[in-house]
C-alpha cells in the first residue's frame, strides 16, 4: 500500500483521471506514467492515490496534443518546478497559435481556388492619409520577443476604410485611411493581415512625395507601391488579438470624462509635474507614472500623486507611454477620455476620429 490509503485498480483510476484503460496501458509501457504496483500472476495494476494529480495533468496535456517527449518532462518537473510547466505550455501554444494562422491561410488560398477569387486584396490609397495613418500607430508596436504576434502592424479593411491597428498589451493605437479596392481585386485579406514592423517601416520611407500608394495585402505576400518604388514582406504568421473586441471593452464606462486639451500644454504639464515610480506586477517593468485627475468643474490636474479634493475621476498612467501618443497626435488639441482607475485612458484626435490611443491604467 502507498500513501495514505488503498490503492486503486486501473478501472478506478481511468474514471477518476480522464484516460482511459487503453491509454493507461500504453502510458505504462511507454515509462510515462507507471502504475505503483503489477501483479506478478496476473499483471493487474494498482495505482497510489498520490498519482492521481499527474494522471490528471497527463490527460489534459494530451487533450490539447503536446508531444508525448514534452508530456514526460511537464510530469517530471511538475512537483519541482511549475514555472518551467508554464513554459513548456507557453512553447505549445504559440505552436499552435502558428499552425492555425498557416491553416488559415491556406484555407483562405484554397477558398479561392476554389471560387477562382484572387487570394490578393490591393488597395490604392493617398500616400499622405496612409503615411499619417502610420505615424499614428508605429509607437504602439511591441517589442517583446515572447510576444510575437505584437511586433507588427494589423491592416484591415473595414467598408471603405483601411484600419491600422498597433499594440503591446499596455497601449493600442488605431488609425484609419479612405481606401478603393482595386477592380478585379480578391477579398482574401480582408478579414486582416499583420504586417511586421520592418515591412511598415520601409514602406513609410515610400509615402513622402504624397503620390498615391498601392497597397497588397495577401496571405503569402504584403507590398506597396508609390510610383516605381516598391517594398515588400511577408506577413507574421500569428493571429493579431481581436482589436474590435478590445475597443468595445476598453472605452464607454458610465463614468466617462471627455477633457479637451491643448496637445503642447499637456506635454509641459506632464513634464513639469512629478511622478510615482511602479513596478508592473505582470512583467516587474520600472515605470514613472503620472497621476490624471478632472474634478466636478471637468478641470484636469496632473501630478505624481496629489489630486483635488474628491475628484471626479482620477488614474495613473505611465508617463512615457502617454507623451509618446501625444507626439502621434502631432499639434492642436485632443480630447482625453478618463473612465477611472483601472478603465483603460483614450487619447482622441479633434481632427480624426479615425485616430485615437488607449493606455492601460497603472494601479496607484
Amino acid at each position: 500500500m502507498e500513501g495514505n490509503g488503498r490503492l486503486l485498480g486501473i478501472g478506478e483510476m481511468a474514471r477518476a483521471s480522464g484516460l482511459s484503460i487503453s491509454a493507461l496501458r500504453f502510458y505504462d509501457g511507454a515509462g510515462v506514467l507507471p502504475p505503483a504496483s503489477v501483479d506478478p500472476g496476473t499483471g493487474y495494476r494498482r495505482y497510489a492515490r498520490w498519482q492521481l494529480p499527474s494522471a490528471r495533468l497527463l490527460a489534459g496535456l494530451r487533450r490539447i496534443g503536446m508531444p508525448l517527449a514534452e508530456v514526460t518532462r511537464a510530469l517530471e518537473l511538475s512537483g519541482s518546478d511549475p514555472a518551467a510547466v508554464s513554459r513548456l505550455l507557453d512553447a505549445h501554444l504559440g505552436r499552435l497559435e502558428e499552425g492555425l494562422a498557416d491553416a488559415r491561410r491556406e484555407a483562405a488560398r484554397l477558398r479561392a481556388l476554389c471560387t477562382g477569387a484572387e487570394p490578393e486584396l490591393r488597395l490604392t490609397v493617398p500616400g499622405r492619409e496612409l503615411a499619417a495613418a502610420v505615424d499614428a500607430v508605429r509607437f504602439a508596436v511591441g517589442a517583446d520577443p515572447e510576444l510575437p504576434m505584437l511586433g507588427g502592424v494589423h491592416f484591415a479593411l473595414d467598408g471603405d476604410v483601411l484600419r491600422l491597428v498597433a499594440t503591446d498589451r499596455y497601449r493600442m493605437a488605431v488609425s484609419g485611411v479612405s481606401a478603393d479596392r482595386d477592380p478585379g481585386s480578391g477579398a482574401g485579406a480582408t478579414s486582416g493581415v499583420t504586417a511586421p514592423v520592418s515591412f511598415v517601416d520601409a514602406a513609410r520611407t515610400l509615402l513622402t512625395g504624397g503620390w498615391p500608394a498601392t497597397l497588397t495585402l495577401g496571405p503569402a505576400t504584403v507590398s506597396l507601391r508609390v510610383r516605381n518604388r516598391r517594398v515588400t514582406g511577408t506577413p507574421m504568421p500569428h493571429d493579431f488579438p481581436d482589436y474590435r473586441r478590445l475597443l468595445r471593452t476598453a472605452t464607454g464606462g458610465p463614468d466617462r470624462r471627455r477633457v479637451t486639451i491643448d496637445v503642447a500644454g499637456l506635454r509641459e504639464r506632464l513634464t513639469a509635474a512629478g511622478t510615482r515610480t511602479v513596478v508592473r506586477a505582470d512583467d516587474g517593468a520600472r515605470c514613472a507614472v503620472s497621476v490624471l485627475a478632472v474634478d466636478a468643474a471637468n478641470r484636469l490636474t496632473v501630478s505624481g500623486g496629489d489630486t483635488p479634493t474628491d475628484p471626479v475621476v482620477r488614474v495613473g498612467v505611465d508617463r512615457e507611454f502617454l507623451l509618446e501618443a501625444l507626439d502621434a497626435v502631432g499639434s492642436g488639441q485632443l480630447v482625453l477620455e478618463l473612465d477611472g482607475p483601472i478603465r483603460p485612458l483614450a487619447v482622441r484626435r479633434l481632427d480624426d476620429d479615425r485616430a485615437f490611443s488607449i493606455l492601460m491604467p497603472v494601479r496607484i
